[in-house]
């Protein structure tokens, strides 16, 4: 008898915590911001065009959906493909969460740059300071180099 009423108890415990779990993992999300940059990835627009300003003032930032590298991975100095605002466009990273090789700047967001589909960027002024390192690459990337007002 006493075991009959345990289990009882016992199914309307589970009951109880059941209900308190569903509700809890409902109410907030407990996934922790990317890394590095793949699909999915919530980025930070950098730049003044008017497309990365708005969809801050919106609180919808844009969403990687494909990254032109053979292994997925974005970092900098890649061209990604993101969402943002209904539209898809080309980006460029300018800074990662990411540990990187030795004596490459950690920032503290995934942030990128906004492309026109020529290349160029969309925007005339960049708000953040841009790594040293796409000097390197400045054969692509020769007009984000020009607009950058800061580099670490």
């Amino acid at each position: 008898m006493a075991l009959v009423r345990s289990l009882a108890s016992l199914q309307q415990l589970q009951q109880v915590l059941h209900v308190q779990n569903s509700c809890v993992t409902r109410m907030f999300s407990t996934t922790d911001p990317a890394a590095a940059i793949y699909r999915m990835t919530r980025l930070r627009v950098v730049d003044n065009s008017t497309l990365g300003e708005e969809s801050v003032k919106r609180g919808k930032p844009p969403r990687v959906i494909h990254v032109y590298k053979k292994n997925g991975i974005g970092k900098v100095g890649d061209k990604v493909l993101v969402a943002i605002m209904g539209q898809k466009k080309k980006a460029l990273i300018v800074g990662h969460k990411m540990q990187g090789p030795r004596m490459t700047p950690k920032f503290d967001s995934n942030n990128i740059i906004l492309l026109e589909d020529t290349g160029n960027p969309t925007g005339t002024r960049i708000k953040v300071p841009v790594p040293s390192l796409l000097r390197a690459k400045a054969a692509d990337q020769a007009k984000v180099l020009a607009i950058a007002s800061r580099f670490i």
